[in-house]
Parts: structure tokens; sequence; C-alpha cells
């Protein structure tokens, strides 16, 4: 199955669609998936969380945000509030009356906290490494860094913009609230070594929601979980999730 989706700027999102095993297919659902700042739908933390997925059963979407890898766009305006936007699009193209899993590593996670609270057709939602306190990240960071000068580390295909740092530090600050608001069944997974983005975010949100939510520890792990048997805990750990829960 192939999707055209254009985001409101009319920007094309490029995605990969991949189907669930026949014999465990359901087909009422798709996973929807979305990466952390300055990655893309290809990274490992996604493909192989996908192919575990679609082992369950379940149909998958993985996509880039605009303005990072082969979506259209500008990375400068990559902020997460357009990215909310973008994941609107994705729904809207892609759903057809199908119950939404969202899975978002990173600030993917924070895209997803914004838009399961206000997007009902989000029935489900995983975060890995999931941003929660925007403000820290960005000023811990990039604090050193002059907007619309310098580089997200040190990367010149990731400028730094200001309308980034404002989406960050002025406009969210933190997802937290919304996150109180969100009722649908919640995977948190983080690594106890991620230096990224801190576990604490997991922990707040398991702190604020307690037994609503459910986080899973991958003990070692760091922010892309690049240690085989690190993705490897991970990945089981979302397959036997998303299976127990739909």
């Amino acid at each position: 199955m192939k999707f055209e989706i254009k985001n409101s700027s009319g920007e094309k999102l490029d995605c990969a669609y991949e189907a669930g095993n026949p014999e465990k297919h359901k087909s009422e659902f798709l996973v929807v998936m979305g990466h952390g700042v300055t990655a893309n739908k290809d990274r490992p933390i996604l493909t192989e969380t996908a192919k575990a997925i679609n082992i369950a059963g379940f149909d998958t979407l993985r996509f880039s945000f605009a303005g990072n890898g082969e979506s259209e766009g500008d990375f400068r305006d990559a902020t997460i509030s357009k990215e909310v936007a973008d994941l609107g699009a994705v729904l809207d193209t892609a759903s057809k009356g199908k119950k939404i899993i969202y899975v978002g590593h990173s600030m993917g996670g924070a895209v997803g906290v914004l838009r399961t609270a206000m997007d009902s057709r989000i029935v489900g939602l995983i975060s890995l490494a999931g941003m929660v306190n925007t403000k820290k990240f960005a000023e811990t960071e990039f604090g050193e860094e002059t907007p619309d000068e310098g580089f997200m580390w040190e990367d010149e295909d990731c400028p730094l913009s200001s309308a980034y740092m404002k989406d960050l530090c002025e406009t969210i600050v933190t997802v937290a609230p919304m996150a109180e608001t969100i009722s649908v069944p919640w995977l948190l997974v983080h690594g106890t070594a991620d230096d990224v983005v801190q576990p604490e975010d997991s922990e707040e949100i398991k702190s604020l929601r307690g037994d609503d939510v459910e986080l899973v520890k991958i003990e070692g792990g760091d922010h892309m979980m690049n240690e085989p048997e690190h993705l490897s805990q991970t990945t089981a750990a979302v397959a036997d999730w998303i299976t127990r829960n739909f």
C-alpha cells in the first residue's frame, strides 16, 4: 500500500508502509511511527520496532517529518508544533477509519503526547525515550549555540533556528500538563543511560499517571538503543505491550 501525504504547507512527507503478519492480522489498527530531532523514518530504533510490530500482526506506517530525511520542507521550520500538525496530516490521509496507535521516539514522543491529547483517532500511545521537558532539553543540548547561526550537535545539515528554540522554550516548555489529559493505553520505554532525553522525563509521566501507564526501563540503554541487546529488549517490550493491549 502506498500513501502520498502532504502537510498543510503542501510539503510531501516521505513514508513507508508495511503490512502485519497475515496469520495474526489486526486489520482495524494502523501503527504510525515518528522519529526524533535530526533523525528520519529509517533509523533502526523505528525500523526494528516496526518489524516486531508487524510480526505481532499490526500494519505500520513510518514517516519523516517535514524538513527531515527525504520529506520536503526546511529543517529550520521543524518545530514540535509544526510536527504535531504533520502528524495530523498523516492521520487525515492514512487512517481511513482505522484505529491509530502512535509510536514516537524522542522529540517524536512529545509530538505524540500533544497530538493524542487532541485527536480521538489515536487509541494507543508508545513513547520511546519520549521528550517531556522541552525547554530543559533545548537549553541543555543547544544553550551554548546561537540560534540562526549555530548547529545542532555541530552538524551543519541541522541548523539551529530561533523558531525551534522559541517553540520548545516558550510555546511548549513541557508536555506534562497535556499528558495528564490522556486516557488511552500508554507505554513508556527509556534507557537508563540516555544522556540526550533524561530518563527522568519518562519517570515524571509515570509519577503523574501511576498505573495508567506502563514504564519499561532498559538497563544501560542509550538514547538510540545502539547496542543490539538494548534494541532487542525495546522491540520485545513494544511487541509484548501492543499484543496485550490491542
